[in-house]
């Protein structure tokens, strides 16, 4: 199974947004995105790149695979 590797805020956004989702909105402390019922919290961009554990907690959040998160 291939791994994740970190991604920047921009990728993470742009990689969402081919698997359906909308956004992102301001909300609160963080922005959001939304697929429906479904409303994802996106850690903010400041932080520099989005380590690969935190993006396997997002995905799994979002509902979308390694494999599809890598087809992309």
């Amino acid at each position: 199974m291939p791994r994740l590797t970190a991604t920047t805020h921009s990728e993470l956004i742009a990689g969402l947004r081919s698997h359906g989702f909308e956004g992102p909105y301001a909300g609160g402390k963080h922005r959001f995105m939304i697929s429906g019922e479904l409303r994802l919290t996106i850690p903010n961009p400041h932080r520099g790149e989005i380590g690969a554990e935190l993006l396997g907690r997002i995905l799994k959040q979002a509902g979308i695979t390694r494999e599809q998160w890598l087809k992309r």
